[in-house]
């Protein structure tokens, strides 16, 4: 694992993001009214894109630091 500040950052987010996930699922099974599924379920959607755009950012990021990793080692 790369012990970089912008990559930790994102790891922090996904963590804080998974929290959301878990609360939201507890909040659905709880709640019997339609309108609330309705909105709890529209929030966990939303919390997932949040989820998969921060692996779509790690990932870049990730790769653009073998990139430089690659390149230091080879001067």
């Amino acid at each position: 694992i790369m012990d970089d500040p912008y990559l930790n950052d994102l790891r922090g987010e996904f963590n804080s993001y998974s929290n959301q996930l878990k609360k939201l699922k507890r909040k659905l099974l709880k709640t019997n009214s339609i309108e609330d599924q309705s909105k709890i379920i529209k929030q966990i959607d939303s919390v997932a894109k949040k989820m998969e755009n921060n692996q779509k950012q790690s990932v870049k990021v990730t790769k653009s630091r073998l990139k430089e990793r690659k390149k230091k080692s080879k001067k």
